[in-house]
């Protein structure tokens, strides 16, 4: 076992009275990557923010480098090496890569002005080293997610940290900016530096990591090498219970056609064909650009019809905004929840009723406040959404409430077709079993449900169906016996001589 460059001891952290952690042990090892994993609300982000400072702890003890330690602010524990990579990049669009690398740490001649020649210099030789092609002055408005990704880690490296904590970094990353990220950690571990990695996607876990630490509701639960671990443990120490089955899937008694496509073209998808009936669920798989998003938004009206028919139980339909989407009975639960699906700043009865204002209203048109309460209720309790009531904002919920609170608002309209982008993207193990069995209760209620996954577990899991597509084209269609991990990804990589 390596070093302990880090080692947290019994660190509790008390927020008016409710226990957060319960002292909680942690450990860091130098030149290791440590993955820290937990349902969302197991404590995890509540201990990175004590190690680099944004909290104080209630009680416990910290030691860096074999020394007791008291980490009073994050100015503290960047002097100290040990920063973190938000979830939610903290960067400054409108400045340039080298500006925000050096904010707050500009180099000043004598006469307290900035050395620009010097800041954009170093800022390039960091920029070598991680591999970033565009030149310091560039702004950071500029780049793709995984640019600024590595724009945050050369921060961290500019104040020389030992200690990186990564939250949820491949979140927005597409395969090859995720393959770019990994090998970047794997030098800096080379280098001896220690990465604290927290993820949802346990497939990383076993790619990229070299122990795993679990918490459950505040408290530490184990400490194990990965290699000693499996996917099944670690969901089962997550969640504290056995499970039976990942993916449960049920038959239902398959209803008649209600969303039929044919022949549908635009710029991003090319004679796309083919139906969905109540009561099945078709997955919708394939690469990244491959062209599922674009044409669900291209179903549900975001995207114009350039030829091609849509019809919906059997009648030809107009759909050229998501309002006739929604009128036709089609209704669309983003990928993006945080930017499309819900709206943060409102509560969770606001964020459930904003899709059927009109049934609420009144003769003269103001919100039937006590008939708002009620369906907002109800929905709480059918989607078992965790809050302290619907007046709690949608931005404090965790990211399995806030979807599940997204597919409320959807099935408020009483669709007949229910196109799911990502359904359990940034959702923890836990949430994602509750979310499947949602989506098994639409199936029930004889909805047809078109499901989007990267995830083929997922999709081979949950699905009746799996059409895949490749280049803006559907490849192939799979019946559920017949599809399988292979199959599919031969038809996502363009290559149809597979037995359908």
């Amino acid at each position: 076992m390596s070093e302990q460059i880090v080692k947290m001891r019994g660190i509790s952290k008390d927020f008016s009275g409710v226990k957060a952690l319960k002292e909680v042990d942690f450990n860091i090892y130098q030149g290791k990557i440590m993955a820290l994993l937990g349902e969302n609300g197991a404590g995890k982000s509540t201990l990175m923010k004590i190690l680099t400072g944004v909290y104080e702890k209630t009680s416990g003890e910290v030691y860096f480098n074999g020394e007791k330690v008291h980490i009073k602010n994050t100015k503290e524990a960047q002097r100290m090496g040990i920063t973190i990579i938000h979830q939610e990049l903290n960067l400054l669009p409108n400045l340039s890569i080298g500006e925000n690398i050096f904010l707050g740490r500009e180099p000043v001649n004598s006469l307290g002005l900035i050395e620009w020649n010097r800041l954009f210099g170093d800022a390039k030789t960091i920029m070598d080293r991680l591999g970033i092609v565009e030149k310091p002055e560039t702004l950071v408005g500029e780049l793709s997610i995984g640019k600024q990704q590595m724009v945050e880690i050369a921060k961290a490296l500019s104040l020389n940290a030992q200690v990186i904590v990564m939250d949820e970094p491949t979140g927005a990353l597409t395969d090859k900016e995720t393959e770019s990220l990994f090998k970047v950690i794997k030098e800096l571990r080379a280098e001896g530096r220690s990465i604290v990695y927290i993820s949802h996607r346990l497939k990383e876990i076993f790619e990229i990591c070299d122990d795993v630490t679990i918490m459950r509701d505040g408290q530490f639960i184990a400490e194990y090498p990965v290699k000693e671990m499996n996917e099944d443990m670690m969901i089962e120490l997550m969640v504290g219970r056995k499970l039976n089955e990942q993916y449960p899937y049920i038959t239902s008694e398959v209803g008649d056609i209600q969303l039929q496509v044919k022949n549908l073209n635009n710029p991003y998808i090319h004679n796309i064909s083919f139906n969905l009936r109540g009561g099945e669920i078709v997955g919708l798989a394939g690469l990244m650009g491959s062209g599922r998003t674009e044409l669900a938004r291209t179903i549900y009206g975001v995207l114009d019809i350039e030829s091609g028919e849509v019809e919906v139980q059997g009648k030809k339909v107009q759909i050229k905004n998501p309002g006739q989407a929604i009128k036709h009975g089609v209704a669309y639960v983003s990928e993006d929840r945080k930017k499309n699906g819900v709206v943060l700043g409102l509560n969770i009865k606001e964020n459930i009723s904003l899709s059927i204002l009109q049934k609420l209203s009144g003769i003269f048109g103001s919100i039937l406040r006590n008939k708002e309460e009620e369906v907002a209720i109800k929905s709480i309790e059918a989607m078992s959404i965790k809050a302290s009531g619907i007046n709690q904002l949608v931005k404090n919920l965790s990211g399995g409430n806030q979807q599940k609170v997204s597919l409320s608002k959807s099935l408020m309209t009483s669709p007949k077709v229910l196109i799911l982008d990502e359904p359990t993207r940034g959702v923890d193990v836990g949430a994602k079993r509750e979310i499947y069995d949602i989506i098994n209760k639409f199936k029930q209620s004889g909805i047809g449900i078109l499901m989007i996954s990267s995830e083929i577990p997922e999709i081979l899991g949950m699905s009746d169906r799996v059409l895949v597509m490749h280049e803006g084209r559907i490849t192939g269609c799979l019946e559920r016996e017949k599809a399988n991990q292979e199959s599919i990804m031969r038809l996502a990589v363009g290559n149809t001589e597979v037995i359908l």
